[in-house]
């Protein structure tokens, strides 16, 4: 990947971390925050939603272009969907359970808190809301994190609500499922201090550390996204949307700011070359008894073939601005993004069925010369003129250099463009909900992360490492009610929280499946002696297998209530036996082979000391 001096470029980068929080109900109705599959969907419904007006009678950009693209959207309901998420009953008050998450967010943050929350309504009409509109609120202003590199400031922190979850593209748009819907969400936006791609993943790491360290954040892959934002000193303010995953942030920005620096080149030489963007042209003729399966398949169903001359451009549309994209994909975004397949272009024709002499006959049709090149775009008639009319506007952009934009962060850690940047006229104020007046007062600064571990280590003796794995790990919040709660030994909490769930998902045994509860139940019966801890690895994975069990039923089940001295020197004599010869020529030096397989007879019914010392007495007998 290329390096480049970013100072020298001017880099400068934000963040937008978005983490949805853990409550019981959403933020403005009394259904349950859990995800749910869809098949497990009753009914469903659909709307089409429309852009509306600002306050001021403006209509956000971005809004509008989306619009532009005629889609049903498919809502999926369950048995917990209400008439709020529905868009058929006014929303409740505020979650106040996610209040006060957000209040303790801020204080981590070193944020200041507003006197009183307005709850506004930002437009958004790519069906993601049944509203058009998600809710959003200013919570907490002013804030400030450390990196090594420097401060990084915090501008902002909003609590807003999640959107739905996209399931899948249908035939007349998209199909969406209300689960997600509502879900709380707290948005941190960052100043622009960021100056290279470290740091940008060591402030995104530090944030995410500060939101795990209240214990009542989501967890797992998509509860908490990130957004950078990225602009060099010639380039301009590119938004990347949706980073999944922190390890992708720094390769992200390093990948945008390339091309930044490609773009501004090829401007640069389309200057050289006093380029230009012709009017598209209706080229069908050309393709009349063509080859190419995508071009005869839009003209057997009544399309046709539009052509774009751009003047200047041979060789540069096909030119590489990040890994695999190139300024063609680019213009091909955004013919998709007004429903046509993508384009082709001469910087790869002949190709894909367009043979040489087609080439040839379609640079005669619009008049290009040697150092023109021809983008078309083959469809039925409407999407092929609103797609050509989108590249044009795309390649004026490429003679001026890097456009603003939004852009969608791909998983190569490269991006494609969604939509225009969105501006102030997407926000008006919501008046079914009150303003809240937050009270800061009763609100607690929670433990660190890193403070955890330490603490873990000096007040528990657990290792460093282990104590690190529960503070970072998900149960943390268990660990401490077991061991600061109901006494639990340290060592056995940590160690089953963490070092047994890692064996047993390992093994394929669905951990997923287990509870707190199943957790608990089980780490106390080891505890107080019921089962030995050789037979915890059984029991959680009866639990798993079986969820609806109690811990007590799996023992039960399992047979791992223990078994008495003479029940585990018949099991071991029996062993012993077997390898006869073997202890007769080793003696003691066949007890480790012994141990495994003697365990293994008794399934963890007794515990491994009780075991040992049988077996060496056994052994010595016959030795």
């Amino acid at each position: 990947m290329t390096e480049y001096d970013y100072e020298e470029l001017g880099l400068v980068a934000g963040l937008e971390i978005h983490q949805q929080l853990d409550t019981a109900t959403k933020l403005f109705c009394d259904c349950p925050t859990a995800i749910r599959e869809p098949e497990e969907s009753g009914r469903s419904f659909t709307r089409y939603l429309h852009p509306t007006k600002s306050e001021l009678g403006e209509i956000d950009q971005a809004a509008l272009e989306e619009s532009m693209v005629d889609r049903e959207f498919e809502y999926l309901a369950y048995d917990t969907t209400c008439l709020v998420e529905e868009d058929d009953e006014p929303p409740h008050r505020v979650d106040r359970e996610a209040m006060e998450t957000t209040l303790e967010i801020a204080q981590l943050l070193d944020m200041s808190v507003v006197d009183q929350v307005n709850v506004m309504r930002k437009i958004v009409v790519d069906g993601s809301n049944t509203t058009g509109f998600q809710r959003s609120m200013l919570v907490a202003n002013d804030g400030a994190i450390e990196t090594s590199a420097g401060p990084v400031g915090i501008e902002d922190m909003l609590l807003e609500e999640e959107s739905c979850q996209r399931v899948e593209e249908t035939d007349d748009g998209v199909r969406f499922s209300l689960d997600r819907l509502g879900i709380p969400l707290v948005e941190i936006g960052t100043k622009p201090d960021i100056s290279s791609p470290e740091q940008a993943r060591e402030a995104a790491e530090r944030i995410g550390m500060l939101l795990r360290s209240t214990g009542k954040v989501k967890r797992g892959l998509g509860t908490i996204r990130q957004d950078v934002n990225v602009s060099i000193a010639e380039g301009a303010r590119i938004e990347l949307k949706g980073v999944q995953s922190l390890d992708d942030i720094d390769d992200l920005v390093r990948n945008e700011v390339r091309r930044q620096v490609e773009l501004l080149d090829i401007a640069e030489e389309l200057a050289d070359r006093d380029a230009s963007v012709g009017e598209p042209q209706d080229v069908t003729e050309v393709f009349e008894d063509t080859d190419s399966g995508v071009i005869e398949g839009a003209l057997s169903s009544g399309g046709k073939v539009q052509g774009l001359l751009l003047s200047g451009f041979d060789g540069l549309v096909g030119h590489e601005i990040q890994p695999d994209r190139r300024l063609g994909t680019e213009l091909s975004d955004h013919a998709k993004r007004h429903g046509a397949g993508g384009i082709f272009h001469t910087d790869e024709l002949p190709a894909y069925g367009v043979t040489k002499a087609e080439v040839e006959a379609l640079r005669d049709a619009v008049v290009a010369g040697p150092e023109d090149a021809v983008a078309i775009v083959a469809d039925d008639p409407e999407t092929a003129e609103l797609a050509i009319d989108a590249v044009a506007e795309r390649a004026e952009t490429a003679l001026e250099g890097v456009p603003e934009e939004t852009r969608d962060a791909n998983e190569d850690a490269t991006s494609r463009y969604l939509r225009p940047l969105p501006g102030a006229a997407r926000m008006y104020p919501e008046t079914d909900v009150p303003p809240v007046e937050p009270d800061v007062t009763e609100v607690e600064t929670p433990e660190l992360l890193t403070e955890k571990v330490d603490r873990y280590e000096r007040e528990f003796d657990l290792g460093s490492g282990l104590a690190e794995q529960v503070a970072y790990g998900q149960r943390w919040p268990l660990f401490e009610a077991l061991v600061e709660g109901e006494g639990v030994d340290p060592t056995l909490a940590a160690g089953t929280l963490e070092s047994t769930l890692t064996e047993l998902r390992r093994d394929d045994v669905p951990v997923g499946n287990l509870t707190d509860e199943h957790l608990r139940d089980a780490i106390l019966l080891v505890d107080g002696g019921d089962v030995p801890r050789e037979g915890m690895e059984a029991l959680l994975t009866a639990l798993a297998e079986t969820p609806s069990l109690t811990a007590e039923e799996a023992v039960e089940q399992e047979g791992l209530g223990g078994v008495d001295e003479s029940e585990v020197r018949d099991a071991v004599a029996e062993v012993v036996e077997r390898h006869e010869d073997q202890v007769a020529e080793e003696g003691m030096g066949a007890f480790s082979a012994l141990m495994g397989e003697c365990m293994g007879a008794l399934r963890g019914k007794a515990d491994g000391d009780t075991v040992s010392d049988v077996l060496r007495s056994e052994i010595q007998k016959r030795a």
